[in-house]
């Protein structure tokens, strides 16, 4: 199936060890298809998604959400996402426009 469009997205680990806090970050990728949304640990089919939406945190990145009926995910993005919703709201979700 063709790939429409790709989002960086940053999974923030927090591990204590010996009484101290250690951060790890891993850089990963959403990959929207035709029918699907897929990440390193989820799929979903696009037909169980209802909406994308993003709210800033900070200068340039924040919380990219996927709305579906199993419930809402989130994902800290480094940048806006602007781009990658609209490619769902164009292809997918077309009663937006």
């Amino acid at each position: 199936m063709e790939l429409l469009a790709v989002q960086p997205y940053v999974k923030v680990d927090k591990q204590i060890i010996d009484a101290e806090i250690i951060y790890s970050e891993e850089n990963r990728k959403i990959y929207l298809y035709h029918d699907r949304l897929v990440t390193k640990y989820r799929e979903f089919s696009t037909r169980d998604i209802s909406d994308l939406s993003f709210r800033k945190m900070g200068d340039e990145g924040g919380l990219l959400y996927v709305h579906t009926i199993r419930g809402v995910f989130s994902y800290t993005v480094p940048s806006s996402p602007e781009s990658f919703i609209k490619a769902f709201r164009v292809h997918i979700k077309k009663e937006y426009f």
